[in-house]
């Protein structure tokens, strides 16, 4: 069974995390770590180690608002990868934060991207694992992501419940540069 350990209550799930969120994303697609970790302390967002009988796994940040939950990042540590970890720690959110719909993006699938199969096999990756593609964008800095949702009850998260969502967790000054560099 994975186990979620919260960063604040083991300072070895910290140096994993930080090294894997450091590979795993792009600095386009990565907020400021610190900011991350700031933030996780206070109520509404989580920064969690995942482990298999005591091995690092991945890791997961979610920010909850309301009754969404969204994934802002997932990775799975690169010797983890291609076990079925990815779909076993979905299932666990799921699990663990099924009451909300959740709701994450992955990088824009668009045929001129010079990395589109991998992008298809990702969206096919959450396809298989109950999310739908949602009908908005988002872009963030000069990266365009499509939004996909999991809710048991069908339903999706509106755009505008996105923004609320991100402003709630960035705060209003935060939110205002971050939507001035999405534009």
């Amino acid at each position: 069974m994975l186990e979620f350990r919260n960063i604040y209550k083991d300072s070895k799930v910290e140096e994993s995390i930080k090294e894997l969120y450091i590979n795993a994303f792009p600095a386009a697609e990565r907020m400021p770590y610190f900011i991350l970790k700031r933030k996780a302390k206070k109520k509404g967002a989580d920064f969690f180690g995942i482990y298999d009988d005591n091995q690092f796994v991945g890791l997961l940040y979610c920010v909850i608002y309301h009754d969404i939950l969204f994934v802002f990042y997932l990775a799975i540590a690169p010797e983890c990868r291609g076990q079925g970890y990815g779909s076993r720690v979905l299932k666990a959110v799921e699990e663990k934060f099924g009451r909300y719909r959740i709701v994450l993006n992955i990088e824009e699938v668009s045929e001129n991207s010079p990395n589109y199969e991998q992008r298809l096999k990702r969206r096919a990756f959450y396809e298989k694992n109950g999310f739908f593609t949602l009908d908005y964008q988002i872009k963030e800095g000069d990266v365009v992501y499509d939004m996909m949702c999991f809710s048991a009850q069908g339903n999706g998260v509106l755009q505008t419940e996105y923004y609320k969502l991100m402003e709630n967790y960035l705060g209003k000054v935060l939110y205002k540069i971050y939507r001035f560099i999405s534009r």
